[in-house]
């Protein structure tokens, strides 16, 4: 059953600047600057079996997204590291998704971020699928987005910046409201980009395609299922994918640490079946996080 508690009145610890405090203390001032000028990054991760999923290539991703938005965070690599070990450990998780996130503080109010301080937080908590199981089986349904994936020219786009998800929160929500479980993106020129917040996949003549990640993050676990690919020997094809191109492709799926490998059955118009390709990644990558695997 789905944890239906609000985030701000759960018991457990959050790593926040250097030390472990209660859950209910992990608190921010409401003139934080993140708060107003979306000047905050952030990961998402997985622990199976009490180990995070590639940590250290998140917590790398999460110190050059600081930097793409002009702020260094205070600890390295392998300090972030560690505190997203004391955090598993101090709630006593052995699977769960973990949650950095670093900002700017509120020493200061304007646009201009001068004077404002690097703050990081850390936080896990125990949550399943990020689809229902059921649905996922058989494949999500997509709507076509409404809302665009920016140009590199107007925003740093391979930031995981939390101001470039009010997009894709936009275009989650309205894809709820009429009955999807998710959304296709396109980008500023028209081009298939991803989910909302997922990396996309395609299957044609048992060759997997994927957009080329140009205005959108090359996400680790896109990268992990690429080299799952192609140790089986799938040629994998990175492209400008359009639109009108969707309706010959057999199969599609979607990859994140959240959404780790999901199958797609339809996308707006486009229809797909849930292929032997799709399924063999699916379980390749089951096993190479729950380290059945040899990593990739």
């Amino acid at each position: 059953m789905a944890d239906t508690r609000s985030f701000d009145d759960r018991d457990g610890w959050i790593w926040i600047d250097g030390k472990i405090v209660p859950w209910r203390e992990a608190n921010v001032h409401v003139l934080t600057h993140a708060m107003h000028y979306a000047s905050s990054v952030f990961e998402g991760q997985r622990a199976y079996g009490g180990v995070i999923f590639k940590l250290s290539e998140h917590s790398a991703r999460l110190r050059r997204s600081a930097e793409l938005l002009g702020f260094d965070i205070p600890w390295s690599v392998e300090e972030i590291d560690a505190a997203c070990n004391e955090v598993i450990k101090a709630n006593g998780f052995v699977d769960a998704y973990v949650r950095p996130v670093a900002w700017r503080g509120s020493e200061q109010m304007g646009v201009s971020p001068k004077g404002t301080k690097p703050h990081l937080a850390i936080a896990a908590w125990e949550w399943g699928k990020y689809f229902a199981p059921e649905i996922a089986a058989k494949g999500l349904r997509l709507d076509i987005a409404p809302w665009r994936r920016p140009a590199p020219y107007t925003a740093p786009v391979h930031s995981k910046a939390a101001g470039l998800y009010m997009i894709a929160s936009l275009s989650k929500k309205h894809a709820d409201e009429r009955g999807y479980d998710d959304a296709l993106m396109f980008d500023w020129r028209g081009q298939v980009a991803e989910a909302t917040g997922a990396n996309a996949f395609f299957v044609r003549d048992s060759k997997l395609y994927t957009p080329t990640p140009d205005c959108f993050l090359d996400g680790i676990t896109r990268r992990t299922v690429m080299d799952l690919a192609r140790r089986r020997g799938v040629e994998v094809i990175e492209k400008a994918i359009w639109p009108e191109e969707l309706e010959r492709f057999e199969q599609m799926f979607i990859t994140g640490s959240a959404a780790e490998v999901t199958f797609i059955q339809s996308a707006g118009p486009w229809n797909f079946e849930i292929g032997e390709l799709s399924r063999q990644l699916c379980q390749d990558y089951d096993d190479l996080v729950n380290g059945r695997l040899v990593n990739a």
